[in-house]
């Protein structure tokens, strides 16, 4: 089993930038980064995503974390490689994946909603495990079932999380999140992404007591 340890942050989030074109990657990523987030997903149901990763990975600097989500199959994976991410998120846990993902040195992390399913991920090797969807569980179902995890796993919540609610679940002392819609929706401009991310990490900071 090879679990590739989730890089030091300021801010452990994800942005999901489902639905980005290629010829928005550059400004919307950068503005991201700009912004102060260093965790960028692309789904890989936007349109043609391994090229914006591939924008995205050559722009970021190197404390940037860049990769692909909705990654379902090992080739998925390799084509993720060759494109210079070296993020995998998955929604769901297919230790075939999560194996052939770490093995080419990316942090890895598949989604979960079960005991059963945190397990499995957790043995495969995963750096971390995103609870989806965090509505339904909420913060006392992750809780209840990251007490039976090994230590050392990354714990975010993703899926109706967003800057309003962020206390919700840092009190319960889950600090990491993915954010899609409310970071950025299709369409957006890059100043409206910049601003979206601002008043983001700024609630972020209110929550953790920053």
């Amino acid at each position: 089993m090879t679990r590739i340890p989730f890089p030091e942050m300021k801010y452990p989030l994800i942005a999901i930038l489902r639905g980005l074109k290629p010829e928005e990657a550059e400004p919307v990523v950068g503005a991201l980064i700009e912004a102060g987030l260093t965790a960028i997903e692309i789904p890989l149901n936007s349109p043609d995503p391994f090229r914006s990763i591939e924008t995205a990975a050559r722009i970021a600097p190197k404390n940037c974390l860049i990769g692909a989500g909705t990654v379902l199959t090992v080739e998925d994976v390799a084509r993720l490689d060759d494109a210079g991410g070296r993020l995998m998120v998955s929604p769901n846990v297919d230790t075939d994946v999560i194996t052939e993902a770490s093995a080419r040195g990316m942090v890895t992390m598949p989604g979960v909603f079960t005991a059963t399913e945190a397990l499995l991920a957790a043995r495969a090797g995963a750096t971390g495990l995103k609870f989806f969807p965090a509505s339904a569980l909420g913060a006392s179902g992750i809780t209840a079932i990251r007490a039976i995890l090994p230590t050392g796993l990354l714990i975010a919540a993703v899926g109706g999380v967003s800057d309003r609610n962020f206390r919700d679940y840092t009190t319960a002392g889950i600090l990491a999140f993915g954010l899609g819609t409310s970071l950025y929706k299709p369409g957006m401009s890059a100043a409206e992404v910049s601003e979206r991310a601002r008043l983001t990490l700024a609630a972020y900071d209110a929550a953790i007591g920053s």
